[in-house]
């Protein structure tokens, strides 16, 4: 590990300096690589999901797991798609001068090597990888040991481009072990090689990393995300974003987990949500109130204060009846992870109120949260979404994994 660290540090300065046309080839070349390649990963994919199916895990966590010829593909158009953003190094973020004739600039730096600890997704080893380099970064990377054959085979391909183009292969290194002592390593910083951690998995491996870090640590917690429907919201448009957000892909961190419903309206909202849920093959978890106004419904399952504070990641949802926007926003300041929430309203003060008032890293107004990726806001791809306030907070791309310095031109000024 230490010997990783020392290779990704010598890999930093070279990538610092990098131009544009060196990274973008990179990524184009590791496009080229996954597609050619493509039998070759899901080979190692198919050992991973075996052994995961062995095992007796959940079927929200295979689907995480999984990769088939569509998700390469879309793996393939996010390598293109962050080639094709604009270059974070060396922008200029901001420009003044001074009385003195001092022209001061604050310019977007690469932060240095990055170390990206995350489990399951196999996707996050090209993601991660070409994020990190489009910023100008060299990245250690860890993935979980269900998902290692998986991860090294994306990570050769990685390293193919990063050769065509000229760059170091040290640039985008894979930890070749899947102990957990390996992660108490990378946490120390190894030594100083490592600038920053990024931990992308579940509550205990969040938890872990901010415990024993010793170095910054963007966090990514987990996806306790909610929906509110306000009394305003067109019924039509609520059924298919609450559905949308529970079902499209259950074992994501921006799957809704909790719907919360106006009370007010409770009579034309609540039968048809539940119903549309239940139909939609999730399980319904609903508090005392929704169960006195739904009694007849006998797959309404009673909630419990543990389901509010619950990660699913699966076709489960809890329900709850709130007092408007204000039990809303007193229901999601309790129970919140702080990662994504959503409002389905008309009333454009409600709406106001709900972005005000909520203090998570990322709030939808009549849309789904699956929509909370950093693909969906045009970064291309992301590492993860951080749920903390410094530095980065939602989805975590290029940008994000840049730093910035001053400038200072001046023309022989001293201070007096």
């Amino acid at each position: 590990m230490a010997e990783i660290g020392a290779r990704a540090r010598a890999a930093r300065r070279p990538l610092a300096v990098a131009t544009t046309a060196q990274k973008n080839a990179a990524l184009l070349a590791m496009a080229e690589a996954i597609l050619a390649r493509q039998s070759e990963i899901l080979e190692a994919n198919a050992r991973d999901v075996a052994a995961a199916r062995a095992a007796g895990v959940a079927g929200s966590f295979l689907d995480r797991l999984l990769l088939d010829q569509g998700r390469l593909a879309g793996i393939a158009a996010a390598l293109r798609d962050i080639a094709a953003l604009p270059d974070p190094v060396g922008t200029v973020i901001a420009a003044w001068e001074r009385p003195n004739g001092l022209k001061i600039e604050r310019v977007r730096t690469p932060l240095g090597v990055i170390g990206v600890i995350y489990e399951s997704r196999p996707n996050v080893t090209a993601d991660a990888g070409a994020l990190c380099l489009k910023a100008g970064n060299a990245v250690i990377l860890r993935g979980g040991s269900d998902s290692v054959h998986s991860s090294r085979a994306i990570h050769a391909c990685l390293v193919e481009g990063l050769e065509a183009a000229g760059l170091p292969a040290d640039a985008i290194q894979l930890v070749p072990v899947t102990d957990r002592a390996a992660v108490g390593a990378m946490l120390t910083g190894l030594a100083g090689a490592i600038d920053v951690i990024v931990p992308r998995g579940g509550k205990s491996l969040v938890a872990r990393v901010q415990a024993e870090a010793r170095v910054p640590v963007f966090a990514h917690l987990e996806g306790l995300c909610h929906v509110y429907v306000d009394r305003s919201a067109d019924l039509d448009m609520a059924l298919a974003v609450v559905v949308n957000a529970k079902m499209r892909r259950t074992g994501i961190c921006g799957a809704a987990e909790t719907l919360l419903i106006d009370a007010d309206d409770a009579g034309r909202l609540a039968r048809p949500l539940v119903e549309a849920l239940l139909k939609a093959g999730c399980t319904v978890r609903g508090d005392a109130a929704l169960k006195a106004l739904l009694p007849d419904i006998a797959a309404l399952e009673p909630a419990t204060d543990e389901d509010w504070a619950t990660e699913y990641l699966d076709a489960v949802i809890s329900v709850a009846l709130v007092d408007g926007i204000d039990g809303a926003i007193a229901h999601i300041a309790r129970w919140s992870s702080a990662h994504t929430e959503a409002v389905i309203a008309e009333d454009e003060a409600v709406v106001a109120r709900f972005f005000a008032e909520v203090d998570s890293a990322i709030l939808l107004h009549n849309a789904s949260t699956q929509f909370a990726d950093g693909g969906e806001f045009g970064m291309g791809g992301e590492i993860g979404i951080a749920t903390g306030k410094m530095h980065a907070r939602g989805p975590v791309g290029v940008e994000q994994l840049t730093s910035f310095q001053y400038r200072v031109h001046g023309t022989g000024q001293v201070r007096p």
